[in-house]
């Protein structure tokens, strides 16, 4: 979830570079009062603009989400229905982790032009590191999805998202300290990279009989830690879109907009609290997580949507990464919840 107005200074090294917020967009592109002629057009007419201007870029994140749901919940199907409650929810986490990587290995290959000009310059070859990550994120999407070899493929998904919070977002960070946007960002890829050595280490204990793995102690002090930050700063900036509190704020047309940012800060810090400490570690990640992929379904489910009916490539690709980028938190959060045992 690329966002729409950082500083040109940092970028975020999952997405396209930071696309203009539809604010922006439309500040950018509105003609002057002067020159404003109406014209009558049809709805017909104006869906047929809206969705034959796809882009590339924005057809082949769709798609791929699309074609990953169906491969998700195929083989998630038996977990769920074995669960009861809200442990469904747990037993789609890989879902939720995995198809968030295809829809990035999509923009990846099909905008590694742009995607390569992120890469610092003291790296060679930027070309092919942005194919490279491309394709390492449909494998990476693929092996989650179908829970093959997830302890390597979620190992070698932290030891990129820790690699790229070392080279790309903690000297953005360092570079703006007063920015906290950027810090933002690089708690989010922290806890992204802590989920995938979360679902290594499940995988492994799995695998082995063994009880308990330093990869899940690790990812769970990194994703308890980062929720009670990300609650203090939802707390401090409620009209922010909720979960991870970056710069967008939430739409006008969205109801009770405080409540919603209130009600996510308290979820945050308390389960964050709970998770961090190990105190009923699966249920506050349960809650948590089962929250936060409320909040994908109903408020970023909407501002996808509302971005579809907006022209420009720019603004469909930051929707979609508004939508993919909090359903792969929440599924770093359910893959704690099914790492951890019921009796926890």
């Amino acid at each position: 979830m690329a966002p729409s107005s950082l500083t040109s200074s940092f970028t975020d090294p999952l997405t396209f570079p930071p696309p203009r917020s539809l604010t922006e967009y439309d500040s950018h592109r509105r003609p002057s009062r002067a020159r404003i002629t109406m014209h009558p057009i049809s709805p017909a007419t104006f869906l047929a603009f809206v969705f034959l201007e796809f882009s590339r870029t924005v057809t082949l994140m769709y798609v791929a989400g699309v074609v990953l749901l169906v491969i998700g919940v195929m083989c998630a199907k038996d977990d769920v229905a074995q669960a009861d409650g809200l442990d469904k929810v747990v037993a789609l986490g890989n879902l939720f982790f995995a198809l968030p990587l295809a829809v990035f290995s999509m923009e990846h290959l099909s905008a590694a032009q742009g995607i390569s000009q992120m890469v610092p310059k003291f790296v060679p070859w930027h070309l092919f590191w942005a194919y490279f990550v491309g394709v390492a994120l449909l494998a990476a999407s693929l092996s989650i999805a179908t829970k093959i070899e997830v302890r390597w493929s979620g190992l070698l998904w932290g030891i990129m998202m820790f690699l790229f919070v070392a080279i790309m977002d903690l000297p953005g960070a360092l570079s703006e300290p007063h920015n906290r946007f950027t810090w933002i960002l690089m708690f989010r890829e922290m806890s992204f990279g802590a989920g995938g050595w979360v679902l290594a280490g499940d995988a492994f204990v799995r695998r082995s009989g063994q009880r308990r793995s330093l990869l899940i102690a690790v990812g769970r002090v990194i994703i308890g830690g980062v929720a009670i930050f990300y609650g203090v700063e939802n707390f401090l900036h409620p009209v922010n879109v909720p979960g991870v509190p970056l710069e967008k704020l939430l739409p006008l047309w969205i109801p009770a907009r405080l409540l919603v940012g209130y009600v996510t800060a308290a979820i945050l810090v308390v389960c964050g609290a709970g998770i961090l400490l190990a105190k009923k570690t699966r249920m506050a990640a349960t809650y948590l997580g089962a929250w936060i992929a409320l909040l994908v379904f109903t408020v970023y489910l909407a501002i996808m949507i509302a971005s579809l009916l907006t022209p420009g490539t720019d603004v469909k690709v930051e929707g979609m990464n508004y939508f993919t980028d909090t359903m792969l938190y929440a599924g770093v959060i359910l893959a704690l919840a099914r790492a951890k045992p019921r009796g926890d």
